[in-house]
């Protein structure tokens, strides 16, 4: 085979496991906004580079932007061949892309081809892969099965499914992967979201390795967490799939979201500021109320109340018309938030739903 090769769209995604490095040498932000999951960035135009050059390009004229597009790309590749590639096997199998496939992939593509290495490059680049991971999320679904774990705010559903892939269980941790606990409390302290993109390109890559005859067990969760949306055709699977209703009491339920939000129990100005945005469905007085436990200390009152007054009767209201199989769903009552009631339920879970251990879950 000639090398550099082309990948054509058809087959990226099937392929993608057999290269040892998949390089991604677009900009740093196009990297941040979205890139094929296990992607390494090598900018060949780094992010002030790309507008210096495609100013030029749209100023004065092509030619001249050829050529200083040319220089930066070979100092970039330089760079990139001194403190990435050396060390690597002359068998060693890159997988070069860019955003269509064209000059950027190709200079890196090249030169490794020429230094002696397999390099293939993906005909029609990310944008290509991007149509083939909206094509199988929208397939994808249809030949999985799922099992959804229900259960009020609180009472410990991400720790069970956290519970669930230690055991080996095969798990979509939606929350995860948005970095977000879905509610308006539910943003992470020291982590962004990603990007849309990312979020269904992260939500692709736990589902082309589940096997299809394995169920899949994922949290009971609204069309948007924090400010991404699942997949329609993901989210109308999950909410007429057969269901876990997970039981716990109020008492516990507390001191599990105090465990969980120490970033917001500890900040007092920036809780107050989150629970503002639920002014609109309590009013003002309630509101007032609220803030007078964050000022004086009293967050496990606050949090009761909250569970109470706002999340139970949002949760009551929703999860029987979302999930049509939640009253018929298996029930699991866990007497406590340790470890060992975790397991436990994991075990029980299991052993309900004839569940084997994932033989993927290495990866």
């Amino acid at each position: 085979m000639k090398y550099p090769s082309l990948l054509s769209g058809a087959q990226i995604l099937s392929e993608l496991d057999t290269y040892d490095t998949l390089i991604d040498v677009r900009s740093e932000s196009e990297f941040a906004l979205d890139h094929i999951p296990g992607a390494i960035n090598c900018p060949v135009l780094h992010n002030d580079e790309r507008v210096r050059v495609g100013t030029l390009y749209k100023q004065e004229n092509a030619f001249e932007a050829k050529k200083i597009g040319a220089a930066l790309v070979a100092k970039n590749i330089s760079e990139h061949l001194q403190s990435q590639f050396l060390e690597k096997p002359k068998d060693w199998r890159p997988l070069v892309y860019c955003w269509r496939g064209g000059n950027r992939s190709g200079s890196l593509a090249h030169i490794l081809a020429k230094i002696g290495w397999p390099a293939v490059q993906i005909e029609g680049g990310y944008r290509e892969y991007r149509q083939e991971v909206i094509k199988q999320l929208d397939e994808l679904p249809h030949q999985l099965r799922f099992a959804v774990i229900c259960g009020t705010t609180g009472s410990g559903k991400s720790r069970l499914l956290t519970t669930l892939a230690n055991a080996g269980a095969q798990v979509l941790d939606l929350e995860k992967l948005a970095a977000h606990r879905g509610s308006v409390l539910g943003g992470l302290p020291d982590e962004n979201q990603p990007s849309q993109k990312l979020f269904e390109s992260r939500i692709w890559n736990v589902l082309r390795y589940c096997a299809p005859n394995q169920l899949i067990l994922v949290e009971s969760e609204s069309k948007k967490i924090g400010n991404l949306r699942v997949p329609e055709v993901l989210m109308e699977k999950i909410r007429s799939s057969e269901c876990i209703r997970v039981t716990i009491d109020t008492s516990q339920r507390v001191k599990l979201l105090i465990e969980d939000y120490p970033h917001l129990t500890n900040d007092s100005e920036r809780l107050i500021a989150l629970l503002a945005h639920l002014t609109p469905l309590h009013g003002h007085e309630k509101m007032r109320q609220w803030q007078s436990l964050v000022h004086s200390g009293a967050i496990d009152t606050l949090v009761q109340a909250l569970l109470v007054e706002h999340y139970d009767p949002a949760y009551l209201k929703s999860i029987g018309r979302n999930f049509k199989n939640y009253d018929a769903g298996m029930v699991v009552d866990l007497p406590d938030i340790s470890s060992t009631a975790f397991e436990g339920a994991a075990r029980q879970i299991m052993q309900k739903l004839n569940l084997a251990p994932n033989a993927n879950d290495d990866v």
